[in-house]
């Protein structure tokens, strides 16, 4: 008896070695510090979603220095999150990376102002503090379509001081984060979604590299899966994704934590637009395209080097249908 019994202890032992050993590694890279606009991930690892998919994932934090394109092309990750046009200008650039879900269904990208408008053409002369990045995102499609080609331009450094203390500033920012900070300031201030005037791209894109999706489509196909389901529970309770993203960064407060889910909320970032049917993180093709028009007409990527058709996946996100 006692000899059956040790084998069975050992059989178990075995099996569960073998448990352990079938998650497959993945590697993750934000787009910034941990924060409540990465809350599903953490979430999902917290709470094992990616041990149900079969997966030991590592989150990685970008930062503002960190190029997370350059960073998965060279291996440190095997997918990151990002803008799609983000993804398509470094497509042009020789790193080939392919969107196949997002987390914002519109961009949290937001101007900021310190009077109440009724058209954007009422910012035009206004000064704008905008990030390096800006000059190949947001901005050209800003000039060309709103009117803000003669407009006046001083960096933004990450910090809302200066917006605070001059009334004629205009700051970029994004909905779930500068709002926080400014409140802080005791000035009343206003909020405008660039999506609400017309700025197609996707929020927080999963984008993952060509070869990857090639290579590992099912270990894709499960991350995105339990990533989307990570969303929904952090919406339902944060508690747990909260907890990993302040061990993750602790100098996030709950406070803001709390702005953040608030705000994501508020303007139904993850659970809106084509969410409400096709499942939390859900792409089309015809969103996507969008963007790929508004960079060509910008004169930001060239169609000869962009292949609309090859810088996109929907074969992992369509079946998820993780809904809101």
């Amino acid at each position: 008896m006692k000899k059956i019994v040790s084998v069975l202890s050992l059989l178990c032992t075995n099996l569960a070695i073998s448990t352990v050993q079938a998650n497959e590694s993945f590697t993750f890279l934000t787009n910034w510090y941990a924060q409540a606009e990465h809350g599903g991930f953490y979430q999902a690892q917290a709470d094992g979603e990616y041990k149900k998919q079969g997966l030991d994932v590592t989150l990685h934090m970008g930062g503002p220095q960190v190029n997370v394109m350059q960073l998965m092309a060279a291996g440190q990750a095997d997918c990151t999150l990002g803008d799609n046009g983000q993804a398509l200008e470094s497509w042009q650039a020789g790193v080939h990376g392919v969107t196949v879900a997002t987390v914002f269904q519109h961009s949290p990208t937001v101007f900021i102002s310190h009077e109440k408008i009724s058209t954007p053409q009422q910012l035009a002369n206004k000064t704008f503090l905008l990030a390096t990045e800006a000059y190949t995102s947001f901005w050209p499609w800003a000039k060309n379509e709103l009117g803000f080609t003669q407009t006046k331009i001083r960096p933004y450094t990450f910090s809302v001081q200066p917006f605070i203390a001059d009334d004629q500033l205009v700051q970029q920012g994004y909905v779930t984060s500068e709002p926080y900070a400014i409140a802080k300031g005791g000035k009343p201030f206003y909020v405008y979604p660039l999506s609400d005037w017309g700025y197609p791209p996707y929020g927080n894109s999963i984008i993952c590299m060509a070869d990857t999706v090639k290579k590992r489509p099912q270990a894709v196909a499960a991350f995105v899966k339990a990533s989307m389901q990570g969303w929904k529970d952090y919406l339902n309770d944060p508690t747990l994704g909260n907890q990993a993203i302040r061990q993750a960064n602790p100098q996030m407060s709950a406070e803001q934590i709390a702005f953040g889910i608030a705000q994501i909320k508020k303007y139904q970032l993850v659970t809106g637009g084509d969410a409400q049917q096709g499942g939390i993180g859900i792409i089309t093709r015809t969103r996507l395209k969008q963007t790929w028009d508004m960079l060509v007409k910008n004169h930001l990527i060239e169609p000869s080097k962009v292949p609309f058709a090859q810088t996109y996946s929907l074969q992992f996100i369509a079946p998820a249908k993780v809904m809101p």
